[in-house]
């Protein structure tokens, strides 16, 4: 198994990583988590295994596109991805820039909901994408029905550019630079 290529502790819940995804051993558990009904706008509902292993490998094999696997004291409990706008999800549907970077996540669905988590994860993830001193920018398009991911986009410092059509869904467009997120973010423990 991948060591992390990231590690972050929160303040009040403690260590996340990030490690690459494994496809062959973490799409068993990915389809558990992209088929839930909690995980409706991941769009994959219907997905049966082979489809989400395909998606992951699809994934996986892409020059400009990558998963990770998200980890909490140790255990699975989210999935992150990467992916560089200007060649994929926004081609032609924003104004890139040097230094964009996409991102999409994910937390597994729990009966035990943990006060907080869903903020520290994006507050991982975001981190992690800062920490790279090329990314100037993270952008993100949620669906626009997605009021949950809204709020916490805004708690860590996204601007909403306004909605777009994408073919599968209508997104809200959204971006964070760096200046913004460390001011957002500072009081939660939040350090590139």
């Amino acid at each position: 198994m991948n060591g992390p290529v990231y590690t972050r502790t929160d303040p009040v819940l403690g260590e996340f990583a990030l490690r690459t995804l494994d496809v062959a051993a973490d799409a068993p558990l990915l389809h558990r988590w992209v088929t839930h009904p909690k995980a409706t706008f991941w769009l994959m509902q219907d997905a049966d295994p082979a489809r989400v292993t395909e998606e992951y490998r699809r994934i996986a094999a892409h020059p400009h596109h990558d998963a990770f696997l998200g980890l909490w004291r140790g255990r699975p409990a989210f999935l992150a991805e990467r992916y560089d706008p200007a060649q994929v999800e926004l081609v032609g549907l924003y104004d890139a820039r040097p230094g964009d970077v996409g991102m999409h996540f994910l937390c597994a669905p729990t009966e035990t909901p943990v006060h907080g988590f869903t903020r520290a994860v994006l507050t991982t993830v975001m981190s992690w994408l800062f920490a790279d001193p090329d990314t100037a920018r993270v952008v993100v398009e949620p669906d626009v029905g997605n009021t949950a991911v809204h709020a916490l986009n805004a708690a860590v410092g996204f601007d909403v550019l306004g909605p777009i059509a994408k073919p599968e869904k209508q997104a809200l467009l959204s971006i964070c630079t760096r200046e913004r997120f460390l001011a957002a973010t500072r009081s939660q423990g939040a350090t590139l």
